[in-house]
């Protein structure tokens, strides 16, 4: 099956922590906590850790973000976590993971399994979709 939906990010928050021992890389490495809305096939909101080696200034980086969702997919209502991660040289996206976290999912949701995957249209809108089984 697959849901699809767009989303917003409501609040993007840097935090303080930094790896231990810190080592100097040619892209510092920053972590920060997401909310993130969803509107469509895939509905409710997400809390999200988010990790990455990103320079602001070119737009150049990679990122991993572990998502923990709760709202519905389909009208099955329920939470699970997924994680996505991918590459960009300033305009693009390269090396894309987009997996559902295995024994995550609760209530109707319970048993998820699959994928997904994430685009970002070029008037700014941020897409989402999963391609997911129920057991």
């Amino acid at each position: 099956m697959r849901a699809t939906a767009t989303f917003t990010v409501k609040e993007f928050v840097p935090t303080e922590l930094q790896p231990v021992p810190a080592v100097p890389t040619g892209l510092p490495v920053g972590v920060a906590t997401m909310e993130k809305h969803f509107a469509g096939e895939a509905a409710g909101h997400s809390a999200t850790l988010f990790t990455a080696a990103f320079d602001q200034s070119t737009g150049v980086g990679t990122y991993v973000a572990m998502e923990s969702f709760e709202g519905s997919l389909q009208g099955r209502e329920g939470a699970f976590n997924f994680v996505h991660s991918a590459t960009t040289s300033g305009n693009d996206r390269t090396a894309e993971f987009f997996t559902i976290v295995p024994s995550s999912g609760t209530r109707e949701l319970a048993g998820i399994s699959g994928g997904g995957g994430m685009a970002v249209d070029a008037d700014g809108t941020h897409r989402i979709w999963f391609d997911y089984q129920l057991d």
